[in-house]
């Protein structure tokens, strides 16, 4: 019997040459999660289906799911490309490093969570008036939410509420803050790190006296989750 094509959003994680003009892809869809597609003859100069599968793009797809693991392209188009990205080798390399965690961790967790963490993650790397950082931020404090391993920004160490105007270290064993008066943060950054937990970067932009407090917090946010 035949399979029904099946017509989806993706974002593309990995492509691999395969032949003389074919190419196999790694999409990550919404409804589906990770797929492998086969693209056949993409890499034609005059190929249809070239165009519309790039990297940092939302895409339209269609494919045929195969009988084994890989199903066939027979349609894309470009829904969004973020071309700026292109342009910025930080925000490039950082948005490698989205796809590559996203790509890891939907092994893991079949959801549509890490399609839209991604899809956000892209959009705003892909936007020249978002700080990379905020960015940055956001997606390592949202990845490890959807791993379940975020970090407490409520009560510190001992269970105690945090409480304003008061310095912290933070216990990366206990992902908690311990109160130390000669500590790193403040509750000015406990506040932008909850925040950004709560809102997407374009949100977070957009906040008064985020600058000066979001290099600090990037670097906690970054080791969150162990790599």
């Amino acid at each position: 019997m035949n399979k029904k094509p099946i017509r989806t959003k993706a974002i593309v994680l990995r492509r691999t040459n395969y032949g003389e003009a074919d190419r196999i892809l790694q999409v990550l869809t919404p409804d589906y999660g990770k797929v492998s597609i086969m693209a056949k003859g993409v890499r034609r100069e005059k190929s249809k289906l070239a165009g519309g599968i790039e990297l940092f793009a939302i895409c339209d797809i269609t494919y045929v799911p195969g009988k084994g693991e890989i199903g066939t392209l027979t349609s894309a188009k470009l829904d969004t490309f973020f071309a700026h990205i292109l342009t910025d080798y930080e925000r490039l390399q950082f948005g490698y490093e989205m796809i590559k965690q996203v790509s890891k961790a939907s092994e893991q967790v079949d959801d549509e969570s890490f399609f839209r963490l991604l899809e956000t993650g892209i959009e705003s790397i892909g936007d020249p008036k978002i700080v990379l950082s905020i960015t940055v931020t956001w997606f390592w404090l949202q990845l490890a939410i959807l791993l379940g391993i975020g970090m407490n920004l409520s009560t510190d160490v001992n269970g105690m509420k945090l409480v304003e105007d008061s310095r912290y270290f933070f216990d990366e064993e206990a992902m908690a803050f311990s109160f130390s008066e000669q500590g790193d943060y403040t509750t000015e950054h406990i506040k932008i790190l909850r925040l950004i937990s709560a809102q997407s970067p374009s949100v977070a932009a957009n906040v008064k006296g985020i600058t000066p407090l979001i290099e600090r917090c990037r670097y906690l946010a970054e080791r969150v989750i162990p790599r």
